[in-house]
């Protein structure tokens, strides 16, 4: 048994895995879960927001098996196949949903979320009363593309009467949601420079990179928040990527060095793990919003 693996045997079952949000920066996800993966970690559910909904519920349909499926996608994965110009499906939106649907159909997956091997839910947000929407039974096509539906990139998703978007607009990590589904204990894998070390940088002195630092620091502080009050209660560990230059968010290209660059880091962190009751654990040069 190797360190690693004993410290993910530690966690109180059931044990979640909160798959957090991100665009193109969920290739990092794939490295994390080869770290998972490689230690024998197979979750009891698992709950994904965004792109960790699309990645989870991949996760969740082949369990043990799912990173090097993911990891040939991720690699080869251009704009014009999940974004695809030209072809307006409304004015809600930007882009049709049409490469996300395609993506999904290959995937071999079953039709219905509670189909899936491992019990799994999507997060989605209520866009008429910003509710969080927890879609773990049902269309499994449909609560992927509500998770994903980006506010004013993808249109939304009409489900049961209500109009869903995107579930990173109220859990952008769905720590909160796994602990409400009955876990234990949860593995978190966030991405992006809202889940990485803050810079304490002023921006420049434009609209645009005032109002992108702002909204980094809204999406953190909602995370960090959210750890916190879930690890007063349960075992939270939060895996790192190791990832310090990130993306731009429609840049495609940088999937193979986000793979290996978290497969290495979380794998490292796993083989130090040691769980001793409540708390969040994660790597100490996470820097801390508040500290």
């Amino acid at each position: 048994m190797t360190a690693g693996t004993a410290g993910l045997r530690a966690l109180p079952r059931p044990v979640a895995v909160a798959v957090g949000g991100g665009g193109v920066l969920g290739a990092a996800h794939v490295g994390v879960g080869y770290a998972l993966e490689q230690r024998g970690f197979v979750p009891d559910l698992i709950i994904g927001t965004s792109v960790g909904a699309l990645n989870g519920a991949i996760a969740a349909g082949h369990p043990g098996k799912a990173a090097q499926w993911l990891d040939n996608v991720w690699t080869r994965l251009r704009r014009r196949e999940v974004y695809p110009l030209g072809y307006l499906s409304s004015h809600a939106s930007i882009f049709t949903d049409r490469g996300l649907r395609r993506l999904i159909a290959r995937a071999g997956l079953p039709a219905r979320v509670e189909h899936l091997a491992i019990p799994f839910t999507a997060v989605a947000t209520d866009l008429v009363t910003g509710a969080e929407v927890l879609l773990d039974h049902g269309g499994l096509e449909s609560a992927l593309l509500a998770s994903t539906a980006i506010p004013g990139i993808l249109p939304p998703v009409e489900h049961e009467g209500r109009t869903l978007v995107d579930g990173g607009v109220i859990a952008y990590v769905p720590v909160r949601a796994a602990q409400r589904a009955g876990a234990a204990s949860v593995v978190v894998l966030a991405v992006g420079p809202e889940s990485s070390p803050l810079c304490h940088t002023v921006p420049r002195r434009r609209a645009s990179a005032i109002a992108a630092r702002a909204a980094l620091l809204g999406l953190r502080n909602q995370i960090e928040r959210d750890l916190r009050d879930v690890a007063e209660h349960i075992p939270t560990v939060v895996l790192p990527t190791g990832v310090d230059a990130w993306p731009a968010p429609w840049d495609f290209r940088h999937s193979e060095r986000l793979i290996s660059t978290a497969s290495r880091a979380a794998g490292r962190f796993l083989d130090g793990l040691r769980i001793s009751g409540p708390g969040l654990y994660r790597d100490a040069t996470m820097v801390e919003v508040g500290r």
